[in-house]
């Protein structure tokens, strides 16, 4: 399987060493989920990187991202236009935070900040479709950080997770798109260092309940299975059943 993913951000210079990137850190946690021998290529769209031909991969997957998916910064309204491309194809698509927001937006649906501001920390996520996880599971704990959110489904799309703060946190559309605002990439040292960053914006409540949710740890390897199932046999099974 090869692998194509759009970095979508850089990360503060002093984690570089640690972390490496987003791009970086997706590639982690597929490896981890049993991706170890996928062929794996990363491009800056920051910088305007992006393969000679997505045709050559099986997926293209797009990280988070600072920015907001609905920018007007130039690089961002080229990569909704490839998007946008690309969703005219039989290219497996997969998003993440900004990348679950921007495939949304190109979708057509309806993307802005999030009323409740700030959604920080672990949090759990309830799972609507038992039959594309393994074991039955009801949810998933993974780490977010956003201020921004889907409000409404894309046309087509299967609801796959919520919460009381992200009514949309993970859609699927047939066998082209997968979707999930929360971060199965992250680590507990990593949403730390975005929360002290955060602290003063956040405020002490929200940032001690933060804080403190990271001490139960996260399912992001487990959400990481999805995503290659998704990517490896994609099925019949991931589409609307009332498309």
């Amino acid at each position: 399987m090869k692998l194509c993913i759009l970095d979508n951000d850089t990360i503060d210079e002093a984690l570089v060493g640690v972390y490496g990137s987003y791009g970086a850190m997706l590639e982690k946690v597929l490896r981890e989920a049993g991706a170890t021998s996928w062929a794996m290529d990363c491009f800056r769209t920051e910088h305007g990187q992006y393969p000679a031909s997505f045709a050559d991969y099986d997926a293209v997957l797009l990280t988070g991202s600072k920015a907001d998916s609905f920018s007007d910064a130039p690089w961002v309204v080229e990569l909704r236009r490839r998007v946008t491309a690309l969703l005219a194809t039989d290219t497996k698509l997969l998003g993440v935070c900004f990348g679950h927001q921007l495939i949304a937006l190109c979708m057509g649906a309806k993307v802005g900040r999030a009323p409740q501001g700030w959604v920080t920390g672990r949090h759990s996520y309830q799972w609507h479709a038992e039959d594309l996880a393994k074991n039955q599971r009801e949810g998933f704990a993974l780490l977010a950080s956003h201020q921004d959110q889907v409000m409404e489904l894309p046309q087509g799309a299967r609801l796959l997770a919520s919460s009381a703060h992200c009514p949309i946190a993970a859609y699927a559309k047939g066998n082209e798109v997968l979707c999930i605002q929360p971060h199965p990439e992250f680590v507990e040292d990593y949403s730390a260092y975005l929360l002290n960053k955060r602290r003063t914006l956040l405020g002490d409540a929200h940032y001690t309940r933060s804080m403190e949710s990271l001490q139960h740890g996260h399912e992001g390897v487990d959400f990481a299975k999805v995503m290659l199932e998704f990517i490896q046999n994609g099925a019949s099974r991931f589409q609307n059943a009332a498309a």
